[in-house]
């Protein structure tokens, strides 16, 4: 299923693309679609930071500490 999205750009700018072979319809839709990608990215990496700061930093190396705590139980 998709959508249409229409957009105005100047004349001149229309023929070039045409002039020059360039399927603006694709390149529209592969901006958009990495534009969505990034700022998805950015959303999470933010997320984390908050993350980051609401935890605190983890110092040391925790699988080393997990299993010198499991030899030392079992």
């Amino acid at each position: 299923m998709s959508s249409v999205i229409g957009i105005r750009v100047p004349k001149k700018l229309k023929e070039d693309l045409e002039k020059l072979g360039i399927n603006y319809s694709e390149e529209v839709r592969k901006f958009l679609e990495y534009l969505v990608r990034k700022k998805k990215a950015e959303k999470i990496l933010r997320e984390l930071e908050d993350l980051e700061r609401t935890i605190g930093r983890i110092e040391g190396n925790l699988s080393v500490e997990f299993i010198r705590e499991d030899r030392e139980r079992g």
